[in-house]
């Protein structure tokens, strides 16, 4: 399937129900076909052919998202480009795709002003909502080819170029086929809860998970909610007002939920499932939110490489069969999806029984197509055949898989290895730290000292010596860190996850 084979399938379904809203304003699946064939008939009548790269650059707008399906339906590929990145980042992320077309909103103007220059293979720039002298205005693009019903098909089944978090370096670009985005929501309709028509709430950026997820809702015909800007207040309201049955928000989010006030007094009751992913998750807000927001919670593990569905832990794994809470698997990112082969390898390419830590590989067709122009990054991820994931993990006797650290975040100390999300896990048990980080520092003595940053919860004050002292009596001393610094805020990627290489900087 291509991605508007989604849009269409939907359509299949009701073509006068709703397919994306925003501010209260609904968009049918029907005006959303009809925008797609002419978006389509636009492009190739700009000259943008079967293959080519085109890019958007948007905060969460439904007509940006809208361009996803005229870019697909064009045969052409779709590259979504972080709004948060600095133009720096964005310039050379275009220039890696090769990009040919950019869709944009008027508030990053100045932005594609300046870099436009460098990028002489980008010759078609429209803006979405302005009219301005340099780019094309949206309503003069979309006028200017009469649409057709012709049916493009993708070059080589790419269906889009995702550029990686660049945190450990130079970013790549990810190709995900129209075979990976179809496996990712087959896998998401299998092992999710899906009642009657969803209704899904995106307020994390759609450039990522928030907008993957949408195709599993399209195909089933439902509806998108759009929210412009992050709002949890806003998020609580639409939940009551739309009778929102699916949503996804990275933990930083869910820890945001949880401290607002009146959540307890609103009605959550259609939610089926509540995603969680992109970064670890306190295993106590976890229980908090279970017990707050319902038992709707539901974990993906994934990454641009492999879409989402590595791994899962749905709503109903959450809890035994007796109905309490499955603590003992609640740190845990679930169980290999059931298109998913996984794998624990040790660094010669050997597997490793249960229960023994090592990278995490996977085979499977959700696993990207390669690196675009990096032959070289593309072997060494594929290394002895498997798909090599960069984390390091565990699975246990029941078949749960246990993230304990990025491979390069190991920390070496006094020759015992200590993985930084099992001493994150035991800080965040504190009634009084909201957020931390662990990272490995030089040491004489030991090679490697753990160092710990965190944040208050609210206006507590935290006290050092008895935050390690409550660590130590969770995990011991050899994890337990030396040093704790208390931050007002820890840095993160535009995806949440916590930037360990600035904080490195930081200490030093």
């Amino acid at each position: 399937m291509r991605l508007v084979d989604f849009l269409d399938k939907g359509a299949s379904i009701d073509p006068d129900t709703p397919c994306l809203t925003t501010d209260g304003v609904s968009q049918s699946y029907a005006e959303t076909v009809a925008l797609s064939h002419r978006l389509a008939a636009a492009l190739q009548a700009a000259g943008v052919e079967p293959g080519e790269k085109v890019a958007i650059l948007s905060a969460n707008d439904p007509l940006a998202f809208t361009c996803v399906f005229g870019i697909s339906r064009a045969g052409a590929v779709w590259c979504p480009v972080n709004p948060r990145n600095e133009a720096a980042e964005n310039r050379e992320l275009l220039d890696l795709f090769d990009c040919t077309a950019l869709f944009f909103q008027s508030s990053f103007a100045g932005l594609v002003d300046d870099i436009r220059g460098d990028l002489p293979a980008m010759t078609t720039l429209i803006c979405l909502d302005a009219d301005l002298g340099w780019a094309r205005s949206w309503a003069e693009f979309v006028n200017s080819a009469v649409p057709g019903e012709a049916s493009t098909a993708p070059v080589e089944d790419l269906a889009a170029v995702v550029g990686t978090g660049g945190t450990t370096g130079r970013p790549k670009g990810v190709m995900l086929t129209g075979t990976n985005v179809e496996t990712m929501t087959a896998l998401t309709l299998m092992c999710y809860p899906f009642e009657g028509r969803p209704v899904y709430l995106a307020l994390a950026p759609l450039t990522h998970a928030a907008g993957v997820l949408c195709f599993p809702i399209l195909c089933r015909g439902g509806e998108v909610v759009i929210m412009r800007k992050p709002d949890v207040e806003e998020f609580l309201t639409l939940v009551e007002r739309d009778s929102v049955t699916h949503t996804f928000l990275p933990p930083t989010l869910i820890y945001m939920l949880l401290e607002t006030p009146g959540l307890d007094d609103r009605d959550l009751s259609s939610l089926q499932c509540f995603w969680y992913g992109a970064a670890p998750m306190s295993v106590s807000r976890l229980e908090e939110a279970l017990s707050r927001i319902g038992p709707v919670m539901a974990q993906l593990f994934g990454q641009s490489e492999a879409p989402m569905m590595i791994s899962m832990l749905p709503p109903k794994e959450h809890f035994r069969r007796d109905g309490s809470v499955a603590t003992e698997r609640l740190a845990s990112a679930g169980r290999a999806a059931p298109l998913v082969t996984l794998a624990i390898m040790d660094d010669d390419g050997g597997h490793l029984p249960r229960g023994e830590r090592g990278e995490i590989v996977v085979r499977s067709s959700l696993v990207m197509a390669g690196y675009y122009k990096n032959p070289e990054a593309t072997a060494e991820a594929g290394r002895h055949g498997w798909h090599h994931t960069g984390d390091i993990g565990y699975v246990d006797d029941d078949g749960y898989l246990f993230i304990v650290d990025r491979a390069k975040d190991m920390i070496i100390t006094g020759g015992f290895n200590v993985y930084s999300t099992e001493v994150e896990q035991a800080l965040l048990a504190h009634p009084d730290v909201a957020d931390a980080a662990v990272v490995g520092r030089p040491d004489d003595k030991w090679g490697e000292r753990v160092v710990a940053v965190v944040r208050a919860r609210g206006d507590r004050a935290i006290e050092v010596d008895e935050v390690k002292a409550f660590v130590k009596s969770r995990i011991g001393s050899v994890k337990t860190p030396k040093d704790i610094h208390v931050w007002a805020d820890l840095p993160r990627s535009k995806v949440g996850k916590v930037l360990k290489t600035e904080v490195k900087a930081r200490l030093d």
